[in-house]
């Protein structure tokens, strides 16, 4: 599994790229700043929700122990660095985020080492390093399908980043 993890996460990475690269190429580069009634109020917002996130676990994966105050006080810190960057400082900021995720896993022995982690809701959880970037992808990927349908929403065309097609990419490169 720990190399399917690995495998995912540059799936995710692949993703993500490949939504920014699509947002950038739009006719109207204030697209992914508009306004629209969805799970969240913007494009940039989402996209902003996934870094946020993404930070929060690898923060999460990478420390022995870590509260949540420590996490709120990481997404404040994302949140008010965040409010001026342009697409392309978001995009930036992700290529680091990724890079730091791939020297978290590179330096992991194993990705399926047991991993207790606590949330002040839900309790303890016993898990793994693979499980989490597992979950980090499918978050990633749900909110991408966000994206997608606020730019129908938008007017604008989707850009497909369904898995399938980061596999086909792979093999046609």
């Amino acid at each position: 599994m720990g190399n399917n993890a690995r495998k995912l996460y540059s799936y995710h990475v692949w993703a993500n790229e490949k939504l920014i690269k699509h947002l950038k190429a739009l006719p109207d580069t204030t697209t992914w700043t508009q306004q629209v009634q969805s799970v969240f109020p913007s494009i940039r917002e989402t996209l902003l929700h996934i870094y946020s996130v993404d930070n929060v676990w690898l923060l999460t994966v990478s420390n022995d122990t870590i509260n949540i105050d420590e996490m709120i006080t990481e997404v404040g810190r994302i949140r008010t660095e965040s409010e001026t960057w342009n697409i392309e400082q978001l995009e930036a900021q992700f290529h680091t985020l990724a890079g730091r995720y791939v020297d978290f896993m590179e330096q992991q022995g194993d990705l399926d080492e047991a991993k207790q982690i606590s949330h002040p809701h839900y309790g303890t959880l016993d898990t793994s390093y693979s499980d989490l970037i597992q979950h980090v992808v499918n978050h990633g990927t749900y909110h991408r399908g966000n994206v997608t349908a606020m730019l129908r929403q938008l007017g604008q065309a989707g850009t497909a980043t369904d898995y399938i097609h980061y596999l086909y990419d792979l093999t046609h490169q």
